[in-house]
């Protein structure tokens, strides 16, 4: 069965997703870089983190920095892209992560998600969120729920009429809800940021 038909299952979700494209996961490489962009992201606006992070690549020559080539530059020199104090230590402390470790994408993506995330959440400054992100995103896994993410919770406080005042017991109703999502949580995860962000 598609993800979209497994999705329309659920009425009021049928109501947002039959406006919205198709949406295609892309498994990607260059790891590393993919969690430089997601600290770099972390607590910004698209827009903005988008500025940034084209201003962070165009330090270097060379499409794909390596750990070795982010590691090589100076810490002002990162933080004139508009990186605060804490994101550049962030980025320094994954690309040392990964040369420490003899990191390899083929390595990250052979983990299972949960592995993944106790792997990954040992670097300072890389928590749950940022994980689920590259989950999504970079590894391209079907069934990943982010219920820390403020959009999300924005999205579904919105449609399924829940009560975002108590933080704890909105999470346990998320959870619930998105369990008649599985295994394509992710999918319902992009059609709910699209559908906020065009509303």
């Amino acid at each position: 069965m598609s993800h979209r038909l497994h999705l329309s299952k659920d009425k009021k979700f049928k109501k947002i997703l039959e406006p919205q494209q198709e949406y295609v996961l892309t498994k990607r490489n260059a790891v590393h870089l993919r969690l430089c962009a997601s600290v770099i992201s972390q607590q910004l606006s698209t827009k903005v983190a988008e500025v940034i992070y084209t201003r962070f690549l165009g330090l270097f020559k060379k499409k794909i920095p390596s750990p070795t080539d982010i590691l090589a530059k100076p810490f002002d020199e990162l933080r004139s892209t508009g990186l605060s104090n804490a994101k550049t230590r962030y980025v320094f402390n994954v690309c040392e992560f990964f040369l420490q470790n003899n990191v390899t994408d083929s390595m990250l993506h052979n983990m299972k998600e949960e592995e993944l995330i106790g792997y990954l959440t040992r670097i300072k400054g890389i928590g749950r969120w940022t994980v689920e992100m590259i989950l999504m995103f970079t590894m391209a896994r079907e069934d990943v729920f982010a219920v820390d993410d403020l959009g999300i919770q924005q999205a579904m406080t919105k449609l399924y009429k829940l009560d975002a005042t108590d933080k704890k017991a909105l999470k346990t109703a998320m959870i619930k809800q998105a369990e008649k999502w599985r295994p394509y949580r992710t999918y319902a995860c992009r059609y709910l940021w699209n559908w906020k962000d065009g509303e």
